[in-house]
C-alpha cells in the first residue's frame, strides 16, 4: 500500500480497490487487529488537541482519504491521491470482496438496536454469504468505563469474528479500537462512523452526483446544523492553514 504524507500523517493513496485489497489480505492472511480509519479536515484538526485520538490516526493500518478536503490539499501539496475514498465505499467494496468467500465473520459495534437490526437485513439481502456473526449497541455515554469496554470486548471475542465494524461516531470509534485493539481477537477492524445509518437506510446519504462534486458534507450541514457548524466553519480554515505551512515547509513537526 502507497502513502502520502499529509500534515504528518499517513494517508493512503492507492485508490478504493487496492485499500480493499489490501485489507481482505489482511484477513485471509489471519493477521490480528489490523485496523483503518478515515482521514478528513475536521479529523486531523481535531487530532491536533486529542493526544489518543492523534494516536489512533497514527496507529491506523489504512488511513483513508476521506473527504474533499485531502484532495485539494493533496493538489496543494503536489501530492498524487487517486481517488477520495469514503468509509461507505470502502466499507461496501470490502464486504463484496468478503461475499466472494464463504468464511467471512462479521460484527456490528455502534448505533442503536433498531439501525443495527436493519443493517443486518441489508447485509443478509445484499451479501448472503456474509455472516454477521453478532452485533451490539454499546451505552449512550460520553465515555465508557472499563467495565462497558470488557463487555464489549467479550462480545466480539466470544463471536470469533473476522471484520469488526464499528460505527460511533469520530473520535470515540477510533479512540475505543486504539484503546482496545490489543485485546481483540479479530482480523481486521473498520472505523466507519456514520456508514452504519447511511446503509440500513436509517439515513440517506447524499445523491452519488453531489458525492463526486465533493459536496457531501452541504446537505449532511443543512441536516444538522448544530452538530456539523464547527466542522465545516472553523476546522476546514484551520486544515487548510496547516496545508499552506506544510507546503511552505513551515513546522515540520506540526502544522496545527
Amino acid at each position: 500500500m502507497n502513502v502520502v504524507n499529509v500534515l504528518g500523517y499517513s494517508v493512503s493513496n492507492s485508490g478504493l480497490q487496492a485499500d480493499a485489497n489490501t485489507a481482505i489480505d489482511f484477513i485471509n492472511q489471519g493477521q490480528k487487529s489490523k485496523y483503518m480509519a478515515c482521514a478528513n479536515p475536521h479529523s486531523l484538526v481535531e487530532a491536533e488537541s486529542d493526544v489518543s485520538f492523534k494516536e489512533s490516526l497514527h496507529k491506523a493500518d489504512i488511513l483513508l482519504p476521506d473527504g474533499a478536503g485531502i484532495l485539494l490539499a493533496a493538489k496543494i501539496l503536489n501530492l498524487d491521491i487517486q481517488e477520495r475514498v469514503a468509509g461507505t465505499e470502502f466499507f461496501i467494496e470490502l464486504t463484496r470482496l468478503c461475499n466472494q468467500q464463504t468464511n467471512v465473520n462479521v460484527f456490528f459495534l455502534g448505533s442503536t438496536e433498531e439501525v443495527l437490526a436493519n443493517l443486518v437485513v441489508q447485509i443478509k439481502k445484499n451479501f448472503p454469504n456474509v455472516n454477521v456473526c453478532g452485533t451490539y449497541s454499546p451505552p449512550f455515554k460520553s465515555e465508557f468505563s472499563e467495565q462497558d469496554n470488557q463487555v464489549m470486548v467479550d462480545a466480539i471475542n466470544s463471536a470469533h469474528t473476522n471484520v469488526l465494524w464499528v460505527g460511533m461516531t469520530a473520535p470515540k470509534q477510533e479512540k475505543w479500537i486504539h484503546l482496545n485493539r490489543d485485546k481483540l481477537n479479530v482480523n481486521f477492524i473498520g472505523a466507519i462512523g456514520a456508514v452504519f445509518d447511511f446503509y440500513s437506510g436509517s439515513k440517506k446519504r447524499a445523491p452519488q452526483w453531489i458525492c463526486k462534486l465533493g459536496l457531501e458534507w452541504l446537505p449532511r450541514l443543512l441536516r444538522e446544523p448544530g452538530r456539523l457548524w464547527k466542522r465545516n466553519f472553523v476546522s476546514s480554515p484551520l486544515f487548510l492553514i496547516a496545508v499552506f505551512k506544510q507546503r511552505l515547509g513551515f513546522c515540520k513537526t506540526s502544522y496545527l
